[in-house]
Order: structure tokens, then C-alpha cells, then sequence
């Protein structure tokens, strides 16, 4: 497995992403992903599953050090309040003691940011936290953000596959010791079919979706595909054994165009 080091954040750059996983179904297959070796695991409040991701990591057997789990506020407690509220009732329904990390999960034009980011360090300084920072934040919110914390923004996690440039965000990411971390990278599994990966992945004996992976990998970007089938979920993990060459990440890069897959009418403007 490789790890995302983010100043004093690390953690594994493979995770498991949660959106639509819901019930018994959602603490199942979390369980099952413990025992295939995943060690990250995603959630929202937005997704209203964080009492089943604790279930299933509690159901694995698994020791609480051993995990890293990430949950985000909604856009809609933003508000110092509201997201001190917000948080400590995720921290009640994950029922594992503190969340390793915590992100913004989007920008809220209506809440200034300053007050905002007040609170998010207030939940690290309180304890109910160890790491926090960003989701779907642009470059320049990037900058904002950094330099109204009183505190280290160790991640943004965004939309990022090969069909999307995101190489701005990366660098201000990087920039700022910013760990970044990919949703949506099978691009909701078009890179299963795609005829450049596919004939890629057939070098290695890998799957179009292995290699989409496999190139966040190799960028240093973190990862957590969703899927609801243990089959896929033993696939998503099983990318540690081959690398692509210079010229094959090249030639993935390539296949960058207008590919957004997640945009609502509260998005930034993106870059």
C-alpha cells in the first residue's frame, strides 16, 4: 500500500469511497474491504451513512489505530455553529473516537470563510479531530484557506481522472504541502471500456479502471473509488504490483478533455 504524506498527515493514498452505499449494504461492504486490506475509508455527512461506516469497521475486527477515516461537513454548516454541532454528531454516529480527517466537503458563498475555518480549527484544537482541510476547493480558494488557518490544511480531495486536467489544483495543492485525493477517479467506471487504458492495462493484465488508478498513483494523488460489489473492491485495490512507464502516463495524460462528471449549482467556479 502507499501512504500520502501531507506535512504532518499520512495516510494510504488507496481508500474507499462511501457516496450511495447505504444500510446494512454499506456496513458490509466496509467490513469486507478491511478484510481485503483497505485502510481509508471516505464518508460525508451529505451521504448519511457515517453510523454504517463505523458499523462495519467495528464488525471487522480491525484495531481503531489501524484505519484512517475521513468525513466532511455539509455546505449547509458552514456556519461556526452548525459545524461544531455537525461534527460532534458524526463523531457520535462513526462511534470511533476522534475522525482522522476532516474536510470543508464544498465551498459556501453565503458563510464567510474566515468564520468557517475559525471552527474547523476549533474542532482539531478540541480534540475531536486530527487532521483537517478542504474538498472541491479551487486554486484560489486554496490560497484563501491557507492563509486563514491557524492550522495545517493537510488534504483536498476533488474530482480527478483522466479525462479531467486538473494540473492547477495539483500544483497549488503541492504548493501548500497539500495532500491531494481523487473522487471519481474510474470517472464512474467509463475507464473500464476506454480503449487507451484497456490496451494499457492488457500489457499488465490489469483492467482500464486499474490503470486509471494506477496513474493517480504514480502522480502521488490519492484515491478512493466507490463501489458496492466486493469483486470491484478487490480490483480497485490490486494495483501495487506493476508500474506504468513514463510514455503510458503520458499518453494517458493525453486523454485530458472538458470531462467534469460532478458539478452542482453550488460549485465554485472551477478552474
Amino acid at each position: 500500500m502507499l501512504y500520502l504524506d501531507a506535512r504532518d498527515a499520512h495516510f494510504p493514498a488507496l481508500g474507499l469511497g462511501t457516496w450511495e452505499l447505504r444500510g446494512r449494504d454499506c456496513a458490509r461492504i466496509v467490513e469486507q474491504a478491511v478484510r481485503l486490506g483497505y485502510r481509508h475509508f471516505d464518508t460525508a455527512q451529505m451521504y448519511g451513512n457515517e453510523r454504517e461506516v463505523g458499523e462495519g469497521i467495528r464488525a471487522s475486527g480491525i484495531k481503531r489505530e489501524e484505519v484512517f477515516v475521513t468525513t466532511k461537513v455539509a455546505p449547509d454548516n458552514l456556519a461556526p455553529r452548525l459545524l461544531e454541532r455537525s461534527v460532534k454528531e458524526s463523531v457520535g454516529a462513526l462511534r470511533l473516537g476522534e475522525i482522522d480527517l476532516l474536510l470543508l466537503h464544498w465551498p459556501n458563498k453565503g458563510i464567510p470563510l474566515a468564520e468557517t475555518i475559525d471552527a474547523l480549527v476549533g474542532m482539531k484544537r478540541d480534540g475531536f479531530v486530527r487532521h483537517i482541510g478542504v474538498s472541491n476547493y479551487t486554486v484560489a480558494l486554496i490560497e484563501e484557506a491557507s492563509r486563514l488557518s491557524g492550522e495545517r490544511l493537510v488534504c483536498n480531495q476533488f474530482e480527478y481522472h483522466p479525462y479531467l486536467d486538473q494540473s492547477k489544483v495539483l500544483a497549488a495543492c503541492r504548493a501548500h504541502g497539500m495532500a491531494a485525493v481523487a473522487y471519481s477517479p474510474i470517472a464512474k467506471g467509463s475507464t473500464r471500456s476506454d480503449s487507451v487504458l484497456t490496451r494499457i492495462g492488457k500489457t499488465y493484465g490489469k483492467t482500464g479502471a486499474q490503470v486509471s488508478l494506477r496513474w493517480l498513483m504514480q502522480q502521488g494523488v490519492g484515491a478512493i473509488p466507490r463501489t458496492s460489489k466486493v469483486e470491484r473492491l478487490a480490483e480497485n485495490i490490486a494495483i501495487f504490483d506493476f508500474s506504468l512507464s513514463d510514455a503510458e502516463m503520458k499518453e494517458i495524460a493525453g486523454l485530458a478533455r472538458d470531462g467534469r462528471l460532478v458539478d452542482w449549482a453550488w460549485s465554485p467556479k472551477w478552474d
